[in-house]
């Protein structure tokens, strides 16, 4: 930012809060702002982008009281406007003449330092130029604002911009919670993923992102988590969930099986008799873990159906079926389908 910015933007304007809005009002003024304009929210808008950098540029002079007063007298300086105006009426010639005549009038047309020429007929246009190389020093137009109002004219703190990265975790991890070391922008960082992390959720790690300026926070790290998929678990928040398979005379007759866990043992579940295809046993206190809790195992019984039959098998189902051909299990259906 340089020193005319600071007469031709007004900072309350940018951030639309009135002058003498407090400390706590500019500062909600500005994450409301932030919010709704940083570039993860708008890619590739460029006008976004610009009011966003707009918007950082006003909070950085306006959240800094220092800065503020500074800010405050110039604008007050000038009216309010972008440009001062050099003494001498509204009707003078002189009228129009640009903030540099004003240093002008305060320090005069010293020799060495200023360069002047006719140019208007209220006077001389006056111009300073900095020192050269040889004076040892580079200073500009910040350099006599700062000689007027006592400080540097600085940049504020300058929050950090938020990061985002991947990782992905075998679904054991995911489940169980793991930490994991990434490298951003050529640093190592270092994060704790909760158990039971769902694929495609994300993490934020607090001043984790791109270091601040001039002592302003660090931003964020977003870390988005794929979980490898598990050949027979899958997640459902707190619990787990498998299809069992089970043969047609368990389903039929009910039995005691033995369920696998994914901490590698086994649970007994009893199939109760009657048991359809489709229907969801529920294990209580084997699923996920968590600070919130521990989940339960959710088993979807699957009655298994024979591709290949012996002869004594075939003759087995045949005889079954003639016991149970009273039966019409697709009555109900036919009758539902007519409504």
């Amino acid at each position: 930012m340089t020193g005319q910015d600071w007469f031709e933007k007004d900072f309350y304007a940018i951030l639309g809060v009135p002058k003498n809005a407090d400390a706590a009002a500019i500062k909600k003024a500005y994450r409301k702002l932030a919010r709704t304009l940083h570039p993860d929210h708008n890619p590739g808008d460029a006008a976004a982008e610009s009011r966003f950098k707009e918007v950082g540029e006003a909070y950085a002079v306006l959240s800094d009281p220092e800065q503020r007063q500074q800010y405050d007298a110039i604008r007050a300086m000038a009216g309010g406007g972008a440009r001062f105006s050099a003494p001498g009426g509204p009707g003078s010639a002189a009228g129009g003449a640009a903030f540099e005549d004003l240093f002008g009038g305060l320090f005069g047309a010293g020799a060495g330092g200023p360069t002047a020429g006719a140019g208007r007929a209220g006077g001389p246009r006056v111009r300073y130029s900095t020192p050269g190389a040889g004076a040892g020093a580079g200073g500009g137009f910040e350099d006599i604002l700062g000689g007027l109002f006592g400080g540097g004219f600085q940049r504020g703190p300058q929050a950090g911009a938020d990061l985002a990265a991947t990782t992905t975790l075998p679904f054991r991890q995911a489940v169980q919670g793991s930490t994991v070391t990434l490298t951003v922008e050529g640093r190592k960082v270092t994060a704790r993923i909760p158990a039971g992390v769902r694929d495609g959720q994300k993490i934020r790690l607090r001043g984790k992102g791109r270091p601040g300026e001039g002592g302003g926070p660090a931003g964020d790290l977003l870390i988005t988590v794929h979980v490898e998929p598990h050949p027979v678990f899958a997640t459902d928040g707190k619990d787990l969930r498998m299809t069992l398979p089970v043969t047609f005379p368990e389903a039929v007759l009910g039995a005691q099986v033995d369920v696998p866990t994914l901490d590698g043992g086994t649970v007994k579940v009893k199939v109760p008799e009657g048991t359809p295809s489709g229907r969801t046993l529920r294990v209580r206190g084997k699923g996920i873990t968590t600070p919130q809790g521990t989940g339960d195992l959710l088993v979807t019984v699957q009655v298994a159906v024979p591709q290949r039959l012996s002869g004594d098998a075939r003759k087995a189902v045949e005889a079954f079926a003639r016991a149970t051909e009273d039966g019409d299990v697709r009555s109900e259906l036919r009758a539902r389908a007519g409504q």
